[in-house]
């Protein structure tokens, strides 16, 4: 009888872990997934991770034994080393800096400056109320006194309320006419945006199914009444998986998801 009793009162505990869950909703609607990560909890969930290797999102998710993982930073497929800078548990785990690629390249070395200020997503911790809180920021935007990043990663550019393609050196311009694209920014492919709304994360999953230039994006999100939004990797990088419920790669290639180099989890 003991045994017996043992048993349900384990199976009550572990049903009130479930019930206090941070809540995640996750609607799909014409090739476009869009996730709102809700409340104050969640915010102590989510963790942005590299690999030392490139791995698929699949199996980060499997790794990390998160309920949420998808894409973030941009990196070098060649080389597996990082083009975007990544936080983690307050330390930075990844920085272009010695990406040694980068530097090899006459033009990009002369417009460093725009690439290592490219637009990132941070999560603040500020002594003074003692909450989380949501940025999205240059890269080298200071950190109000009193707070300090737990966990960040960096991508861009800058989607609403300004598209910044030009000022973080995603589009190249001569006498008006582009000359250099990155990223495929101006063509239409498969997207992974985060952004804020009225203090909540949203985030969209664009898919094969519905892709979408930049420009697009822009008034997509400012449809949605978005307050900023920005790009993480995205093309063939795009990539989410959520429980053992969805998982979403870009189609492009083999189908079996592209290894990358960073990721946003949702423990």
């Amino acid at each position: 009888m003991k045994k017996i009793f043992l048993v349900f009162l384990c199976l009550f505990i572990f049903q009130g872990v479930g019930f206090t869950a941070p809540k995640i909703d996750i609607d799909y609607n014409n090739g476009i997934y869009h996730i709102i990560l809700k409340g104050e909890k969640i915010k102590k969930r989510i963790k942005f991770v590299s690999s030392e290797h490139l791995i698929t999102n699949k199996e980060a998710h499997q790794k990390t034994g998160s309920r949420l993982t998808l894409n973030a930073g941009y990196f070098d497929p060649e080389t597996g080393k990082s083009v975007s800078y990544i936080v983690t548990d307050r330390n930075t785990s990844e920085d272009p800096m010695f990406n040694s690629g980068l530097f090899a390249n006459s033009l990009l070395r002369r417009n460093m400056d725009k690439i290592l200020n490219r637009t990132e997503f941070r999560i603040v911790e500020c002594y003074d109320d003692g909450k989380l809180h949501y940025e999205i920021v240059p890269h080298k935007s200071e950190v109000e006194f009193g707070c300090t990043i737990i966990t960040s990663a960096q991508g861009g550019p800058l989607i609403y309320p300004q598209l910044r393609l030009e000022e973080e050196f995603f589009v190249v311009k001569k006498d008006g006419e582009v000359v250099r694209e990155s990223c495929s920014v101006l063509h239409k492919v498969a997207r992974t945006i985060i952004g804020l709304k009225n203090g909540e994360l949203h985030i969209l999953i664009i898919t094969d199914e519905h892709p979408m230039d930049l420009y697009e994006v822009h008034e997509y999100v400012k449809k949605l009444g978005w307050d900023r939004a920005m790009a993480f990797d995205g093309g063939s990088s795009t990539s989410m998986n959520y429980l053992n419920k969805y998982d979403v790669v870009s189609t492009k290639g083999d189908g079996a998801g592209r290894s990358i180099k960073s990721f946003m989890v949702v423990r």
